[in-house]
């Protein structure tokens, strides 16, 4: 009778200890959820900051493997984007001590005199002498001086913007630069223009421009008032087609103002990034701008600038959005460019937009 009452006791006993045992599981259960939530977390953040490093050190491109580049440069972007006041700021000091594009961007009545010799940007020994005639027709000064042009969306050529949909992002930028007078939609990457650049090769039209203008007249309008900046004196061929430019469209469209890229100033940037390893025949207009921004802007974002054939899945890409002409490789390093560019981006000192915006208007801080 013992044995069967301590037999139904420990039974009892068990029992309890199974249910109390239930009870402890069922209790902690949701603190196990927020433990795995919070150490997924923090897995996360250190997945971040390890490639957050490795891209802030500059390797070549040539040593890049690209399908194991691209897979982890996608997940880098996936990683909330770092501005970094202090690296801005760095950069904005080492342009302005080296560049001074505040004061040299472009020739005015300012920093030009009448007469002067102007060496060519790529040459040690060719110059031309600024003439009366030309002179007037410079601005007075830099039309930006003296004041930080906000943020600031850089707007490259390359196919990963093709059905990006950051058009509306870029809009909403309050400075909007872009290159070689490339297409504009409102879809992908907007409309919105505050500067263009034109290559003097563009200009080269079968018919002589000053008898003819309009079909220079009727591509830039497509841009509104933005001002046209032209590099008139990289080489000798393009000074006669920018000037012939200038004296067709001040007339014509007083409203946008055509500027020329002072040769100093770009002389100036070449051994800015050749001290710090890029070396190529000539800076690319883009990367060109970009430091100028660096400069000029509090908040730079980068867009369309991708040097390669597949985007970050993989997918085949054409080099421009709007054509699909292949690169010329001969004079720029894109590839050398953008690991710099990768660089300046994992420091926070600007951001590189290598994704499709996530929404209309969505704010550009969120979508990496």
């Amino acid at each position: 009778m013992a044995s069967a009452s301590l037999r139904w006791c420990f039974t009892l006993l068990m029992v309890l200890v199974i249910f109390q045992g239930v009870c402890v599981v069922f209790y902690y259960m949701p603190d196990t959820h927020s433990s795995r939530d919070a150490m997924t977390e923090a897995l996360q953040k250190l997945h971040c900051a390890k490639l957050r490093r490795k891209f802030s050190v500059i390797k070549p491109a040539k040593s890049l493997k690209l399908q194991k580049f691209t897979q982890e440069l996608s997940d880098f972007m996936s990683c909330p984007h770092k501005s970094n006041n202090t690296e801005r700021e760095l950069n904005r000091i080492r342009l302005q001590f080296c560049c001074n594009a505040t004061g040299s961007f472009i020739l005015t009545k300012r920093n030009t005199a009448a007469n002067q010799s102007i060496q060519y940007e790529t040459s040690t020994t060719k110059t031309y002498k600024m003439n009366e005639e030309l002179h007037s027709m410079l601005p007075e000064d830099i039309p930006w001086s003296g004041r930080r042009l906000g943020r600031c969306a850089v707007v490259g050529s390359g196919g990963i913007l093709k059905n990006s949909s950051c058009g509306r992002e870029i809009d909403n930028a309050d400075f909007v630069i872009r290159f070689n007078l490339a297409t504009v939609n409102d879809s992908d990457v907007g409309l919105k223009t505050d500067l263009i650049t034109i290559n003097p090769s563009q200009l080269r039209y079968k018919e002589d421009l000053e008898k003819n203008p309009d079909p220079l007249v009727e591509r830039v309008s497509v841009y509104g008032n933005s001002s046209i900046i032209i590099p008139a004196f990289a080489y000798t061929f393009c000074t006669s087609l920018s000037i012939k430019a200038l004296k067709v469209l001040q007339p014509i469209r007083p409203q946008q103002p055509v500027v020329f890229f002072s040769p100093s100033y770009l002389r100036s940037l070449d051994r800015f990034w050749k001290g710090r390893g890029l070396r190529e025949v000539r800076l690319s207009t883009g990367f060109m701008l970009i430091s100028t921004a660096l400069e000029l802007c509090e908040d730079v974002h980068v867009y369309g600038f991708w040097p390669f054939d597949s985007d970050l899945q993989g997918e085949p890409i054409p080099y421009h959005y709007y054509d699909q002409l292949s690169p010329s490789r001969s004079m720029h390093k894109m590839p050398e460019e953008f690991v710099r560019l990768l660089q300046l981006h994992s420091q926070g000192a600007l951001t590189l937009h290598l994704q499709p915006c996530s929404s209309p208007g969505a704010d550009p801080e969120n979508h990496l």
